[in-house]
């Protein structure tokens, strides 16, 4: 692999460790509302089953969606540079 593909996985990765940060730590800060006629043992529940989610499932949830994310902001960002030189190209002949 070329040392300039290394350096694109490289800033594709680090792009998806932040996003995946940014997007769990929004998460994390959102609150069930516990309502006055709501029952508390149920509430107690649901806050269980989101800190057990937080802590388990969405990272690797979140992570796999901005991975196929930033791969496909990448794959678009290069089809676009490579239209623009092929336009250039076009134009040139």
């Amino acid at each position: 692999m070329s040392h300039q593909a290394v350096a694109v996985q490289e800033e594709a990765s680090q792009e998806n460790l932040a996003r995946t940060s940014d997007a769990i730590e929004d998460q994390c800060h959102r609150k069930i509302s516990a309502d006055q006629d709501a029952n508390p043992k149920r509430v107690a529940t649901f806050q269980l089953i989101k800190s057990v989610t937080l802590a388990t499932i969405l990272p690797l949830v979140v992570e796999n969606l901005m991975r196929r994310i930033t791969v496909l902001e990448h794959a678009n960002k290069s089809m676009v540079e490579l239209l623009a030189e092929l336009m250039k190209a076009l134009s040139e002949v």
